[in-house]
């Protein structure tokens, strides 16, 4: 358990049991620091937790890489990063055209759920494969040499026509994990005590817990960026309203 202070809303500190620690462990793998410039596929929540803590480590430039035009609109306005559409701009040739030699970080917050090609739907789809490797095909493509890849995005089994070539010859350093909560979150709740940065931007609903089913439903649909669900108690603690 971590001990917080009463005076922080909920919605500050919640975040610290997942997403918020999730995207500091983005950062931590690519290695994010002073005037690195970072690209981050995926502008979910931890998507955009990547991005916010980017910034907090004195990244010079933050691109979000999206469909989606709330989370593209999120972003730009809450965090004040660049962004692509990739529904409407061709990834790879949009971050070659912005960044000439590459990021020095990407940081692939999708996970092996996403096809994007036709190919990998089929391999997924006949079971050929368990994981889409799509997204991080463009990251080691957009990547400078010598750059960083960093992987937060679930994958859990095997996938084919990975592009290991360009992985190898262009020197990359490729890390991924599942985030350790406990080894961060102290330190960041220091960070969001002091007002240096606020996670609760990404919350855009609320609703009472017996509502779940719905909210899961409005999350998987992609109706909302995040739901913070409460006991009656706790809206009434709070002073919260459903949306």
């Amino acid at each position: 358990m971590l001990k917080v202070a009463d005076n922080l809303p909920d919605e500050k500190v919640l975040f610290l049991s997942d997403i918020a620690c999730t995207g500091w462990h983005a950062n931590e793998l690519g290695e994010v620091g002073n005037g690195d410039v970072v690209c981050v596929w995926g502008l979910g929540p931890v998507g955009q937790m990547a991005c916010m803590w980017a910034k907090f480590r004195g990244a010079s430039r933050v691109i979000g890489i999206d469909c989606i035009p709330d989370r593209l609109r999120l972003a730009e306005q809450k965090l004040g990063i660049e962004t692509i559409n990739f529904s409407e701009r061709d990834t790879i040739t949009a971050v070659r055209q912005m960044i000439p030699g590459g990021p020095d970080v990407v940081i692939e917050a999708v996970g092996f759920r996403f096809p994007k090609s036709l190919t990998h739907a089929v391999l997924k789809g006949l079971k050929l494969e368990t994981d889409v490797p799509d997204v991080l095909t463009e990251c080691i493509k957009c990547v400078k040499l010598g750059g960083r890849v960093s992987i937060v995005g679930d994958y859990l089994g095997t996938t084919d026509n990975f592009p290991i070539g360009a992985l190898m010859e262009k020197g990359l350093t490729f890390r991924g994990s599942q985030v350790y909560v406990q080894k961060y979150w102290k330190e960041l709740l220091g960070y969001i005590e002091s007002g240096k940065v606020d996670p609760s931007f990404v919350v855009s609903t609320h609703m009472p817990l017996e509502k779940g089913d719905e909210a899961y439903k409005l999350f998987d649909n992609h109706q909302t960026m995040k739901i913070v669900l409460k006991t009656p108690f706790g809206m009434q603690a709070s002073g919260t309203k459903s949306k």
